[in-house]
């Protein structure tokens, strides 16, 4: 008897494995098309990162066309900010001083890379970049262009590692060193500081550490385009100005010297500081979502900064944030929740989340400007980075639960609400983010695991046939722009030994660096434990990252300095494979059936061969093939079984812990043989190889009654 496998579409975690008979129930890398799973499609590296890369761990991209046709992208990431074009990343980053440094600020050991540098109050923290001009050569070295701070010792002195090593144990660089510093680089993760700088001035006695960690939030840009130029703020702090110049890619500057630039007197009361700077693209506002209250008195002493204050200058006008009756700037402060989460461009409106209510802002012309209305309260919403309007339609996830508003808020119905909730690293939660990807009308959310502090998994809505699926991703930052020909992503490491600095209190320890590898030794990294061998023949080991561990005699402690890896931008649903420069991966994909019941599930049955039905429409490469695996079993609550004459049937790859075999299927494979036994069973279909791409249709199985046990 033929029993054809056919399932709901969508995957369910809701209920038991058994309860959901007839659905799926796991899945990685899949989608749903027409009610059939199929493989996602790949990725493939925008540029070539040996040669175009960023610095830092990507959050935002904003893209948008300039007047002569530029098609740029704007990176932020916790270290840098970037213009993109053509695939050439240019860094536009801010810049914090300037400072001239007059009494030889550099000193190097012989043999090492590692440079200390003084500069007495500096003022930015490690991950910073700064630029050095006019020092003179020491200890066989000339410190010159741009170095990442490694670390930052104390006020006045901090770690960078030159290309080279240091000939002689020195200092010098000159008496007319030139430092210019990009503004300090954030998080790229939530952190719990302690120690000095940590929590308010005063907590604890002088120089004491702070004795409660105080959370350090991560790094978050938000970019919007006014015109062709860019508008730029890290959160929390002040607004930022790229006015569009291919040619040279200028540094951004801050809008507030702009404007006092442009004969603005009122370019004193420009924000202090915004949690998001934001472009109404009908009406051409720029629009602070929090900031300072405008004072008249403010002078040199701007006022305290409000979360709940949406602020806004002159229509057409970015300088002027000066209320008066012969123009439109205003503020208004929003009366529901602590503080402005995000806001989202619209149709007609603009929306604005903040931690507990949803509002709408609707331009209205003078003299009101704008008109706010309260949509809905006791709501919530989880990142800055996780909501997206497609269609009209705004899709959340909010801290327990998925929403959407469409004139109205609802709840969104979710098949992996607990499954995604109770998996997630809620500490983490600011480096969620939502995209779109509309050609598979589909909307994707990127989270950090329970275990994870970096963002390893996705959730995906299809919000055609209200489907819900979900798998493992490293994704940072995603943007879907009608402007490019696909959605683009960007992801990073969290941490890589290639890319630390191991140092060493014993300097008979060279320190080993990123461009070195080994530089006097060898060194092997298992299980996250270094095992360092030096050319004296000392073998150091069981140093577990950030931690400080006694080894032997002649190397006496050291500890690599964990650094965040800059990574690249792909495009997705380009090509079948896990293409990123410059090794091309195969994507790994399956998805597997909840129990279903072989009969009415009171007798057992013998499965004896099984009809595929798969399409390769899509594959690059002539011949592929995918597996099938079936999993018979005796009760829902008993492991899966295999009958052991199985074993010893000559056929595919045979797996132990789930007592089952993977069949391999290929185009024109028209049945396969199986000997399995049992009242129930679940349904694999799995890819692994290149260039394979496929669609699941309805397979068969042939049974035959086995006797009532």
């Amino acid at each position: 008897m033929l029993q054809k496998l056919q399932y709901r579409p969508g995957v369910n975690r809701e209920s038991t494995n058994y309860a959901n008979e007839g659905g799926f129930y796991q899945c990685d890398k899949i989608r749903f098309r027409s009610g059939y799973p199929e493989k996602l499609g790949g990725w493939q590296s925008i540029s070539n990162p040996n040669l175009y890369t960023y610095k830092g761990v990507a959050r935002t991209m904003w893209n948008w066309t300039a007047l002569d046709g530029s098609n740029l992208n704007g990176v932020g990431t916790n270290q840098k900010l970037y213009v993109e074009n053509g695939g050439d990343y240019y860094d536009v980053t801010p810049q914090f001083s300037t400072s001239t440094i007059n009494n030889n600020p550099f000193a190097m050991v012989s043999g090492s890379k590692l440079v200390t540098v003084t500069d007495t109050a500096f003022g930015v923290s490690a991950g910073t970049y700064v630029t050095f001009s006019g020092a003179t050569a020491a200890g066989g070295i000339t410190i010159v262009g741009a170095y990442e701070i490694i670390t930052a010792i104390d006020a006045n002195t901090y770690t960078i590692i030159n290309t080279t090593a240091a000939t002689s144990t020195t200092s010098g660089g000159g008496g007319s060193v030139v430092a210019v510093y990009d503004i300090s680089a954030g998080g790229a993760v939530y952190t719990q500081g302690v120690g000095w700088g940590a929590g308010v001035w005063s907590r604890g006695t002088w120089g004491s550490p702070s004795d409660v960690g105080v959370g350090l939030q991560l790094r978050l840009w938000s970019l919007d385009n006014f015109g062709q130029d860019m508008l730029a703020a890290p959160r929390g702090s002040v607004i930022y100005y790229w006015a569009k110049d291919t040619a040279t890619y200028a540094k951004c500057v801050t809008l507030k010297s702009l404007a006092s630039a442009a004969g603005y007197s009122s370019g004193t009361f420009v924000p202090t500081a915004t949690l998001q700077v934001f472009v109404s693209p009908l009406q051409r506002f720029a629009i602070a979502m929090g900031s300072n209250p405008y004072d008249p008195n403010e002078g040199s002493a701007p006022t305290t900064f409000d979360p709940m204050l949406v602020r806004w200058p002159d229509q057409e006008n970015p300088y002027d944030w000066v209320p008066s009756a012969s123009n439109q700037a205003g503020e208004l402060r929003l009366s529901n929740g602590s503080t402005i989460v995000t806001a989202l461009h619209g149709r007609q409106e603009n929306l604005i989340f903040t931690d507990t209510a949803l509002f709408v802002m609707q331009y209205l012309g003078p003299p009101y400007v704008w008109g706010f209305n309260l949509i809905e309260s006791n709501l919530s919403i989880i990142s800055p980075h996780a909501a997206i309007t497609v269609n009209n339609v705004t899709y959340w996830m909010g801290l327990d639960k998925f929403y959407t508003y469409s004139g109205t808020v609802s709840t969104n119905p979710c098949t992996l609400r607990q499954f995604v909730f109770a998996n997630l690293n809620q500490s983490q939660s600011y480096q969620i983010v939502c995209g779109s990807n509309e050609g598979f009308s589909e909307v994707w959310w990127h989270y950090p695991s329970y275990d994870s502090d970096v963002n390893d998994s996705y959730v995906i809505y299809n919000y055609v046939e209200r489907l819900w699926y979900y798998g493992s991703m490293n994704r940072t930052a995603w943007l879907d722009s009608s402007l490019r020909s696909f959605p683009m992503a960007s992801f990073s490491t969290q941490s890589s030994y290639l890319n630390e600095v191991l140092t060493a209190v014993d300097t008979s320890v060279t320190l080993i660096d990123s461009t070195t590898y080994p530089e006097t030794g060898s060194i092997q990294i298992d299980s996250e434990v270094i095992t360092y061998t030096g050319n004296s023949g000392v073998t150091l080991t069981g140093c577990t990252r950030g931690a400080f561990n006694t080894t032997a005699a002649t190397h006496t402690q050291y500890t690599p300095a964990p650094n965040y890896i800059p990574n690249q931008t792909i495009f997705h649903e380009k090509g079948v494979d896990d293409a990123v420069l410059p090794v091309a991966f195969p994507i790994e994909a399956y998805i597997t059936s909840s129990d279903f019941d072989i009969g009415d599930g009171d007798h057992f049955a013998f499965v004896w061969r099984m009809l595929p039905d798969v399409t390769f429409a899509g594959s690059t490469v002539d011949d592929p093939q995918l597996f099938m695996q079936l999993q018979p079993r005796q009760n829902s609550g008993t492991p899966y079984t295999l009958n052991t004459a199985e074993t010893v049937v000559s056929a595919d790859n045979f797996d132990p812990v789930t007592g089952s075999r993977y069949y391999t299927i290929e185009a024109y494979t028209g049945q396969v043989y199986t000997r399995l036994r049992g009242r129930q069973m679940a349904f694999k279909i799995s890819s692994t190889g290149l260039g394979v791409n496929w669609q699941l249709g309805t397979p068969r199985i042939d049974i035959r009654p086995d006797g009532r046990r």
